[in-house]
C-alpha cells in the first residue's frame, strides 16, 4: 500500500512542476513585450554574385617587417616569452628534441635542417627556405596561417614587441649570432 502512495506523490510532483513551468511561460509573455526594430542594427553585406561579405573580405594586411623592431628588442624579455615554448622545445646547445625540435641556433637555419625530428608536410614544403627574421616573425605570429597543416598547436604571439623580443632571444642562442637586418 505504501508504494502506491509514493508513486502518486511522485506523479503529483511531476505534474505540479509541469503546470508551474507552463504558467511561468504565460506570465513571461504577459510581462515582457519585445519591440521589433524597423531595420536590422547589424547588416550583412552581400557581394556581387551572392557571396557573403565574410567570403569576400580581403585577407588581413601583411605583417609589418620585424627588422625595425629588432633594433630595440629586449632579449631578456624574449627569454621570458620563450617560457611558453619550453613544454615543447629546448633552447640549450645540444638540447633534446621534445615535441618540437631544439631551437638553439635556429636563426638562418634551413627550415627542416634538424636531424631527429619529423617535420610536418607544411614545413617540408618550405624546406628550401631558412628561418630568417621575417619567416620567424610570420610563423610566430600565426603558425597555422604561415604553414597551413603544421603540427604546431601554438596559437601564436599577437604582440609585435613579444615576437621581436623572442626573435632577439633566439638570435642570441648561437655561437655566432646572425647579423641584424638593415
Amino acid at each position: 500500500m505504501a508504494s502506491s502512495l509514493e508513486s502518486n506523490k511522485i506523479a503529483a510532483a511531476v505534474l505540479t512542476a509541469g503546470v508551474i513551468a507552463m504558467m511561468s511561460g504565460f506570465a513571461a509573455e504577459l510581462l515582457y513585450h519585445p519591440q521589433e526594430l524597423e531595420e536590422n542594427v547589424y547588416t550583412v553585406a552581400v557581394a556581387e554574385g551572392g557571396e557573403t561579405a565574410a567570403a569576400a573580405v580581403a585577407e588581413e594586411p601583411a605583417l609589418a617587417p620585424i627588422g625595425p623592431l629588432l633594433a630595440s628588442a629586449d632579449a631578456a624579455n624574449g627569454e621570458t616569452v620563450a617560457r611558453k615554448c619550453t613544454a615543447c622545445h629546448s633552447f640549450d646547445e645540444g638540447g633534446p628534441t621534445k615535441v618540437g625540435p631544439n631551437l638553439y641556433d635556429i636563426v638562418n637555419r634551413q627550415i627542416t635542417n634538424y636531424d631527429g625530428f619529423a617535420f610536418s608536410d607544411a614545413l617540408v614544403a618550405k624546406a628550401d627556405q631558412a628561418w630568417d627574421y621575417e619567416n620567424l616573425n610570420g610563423f610566430l605570429h600565426r603558425p597555422r596561417d604561415w604553414a597551413p597543416g603544421t603540427k604546431m598547436s601554438f596559437a601564436g604571439l599577437r604582440k609585435e614587441s613579444d615576437r621581436a623580443d623572442l626573435i632577439a632571444y633566439l638570435r642570441n642562442l648561437s655561437g655566432s649570432p646572425a647579423p641584424l637586418p638593415e
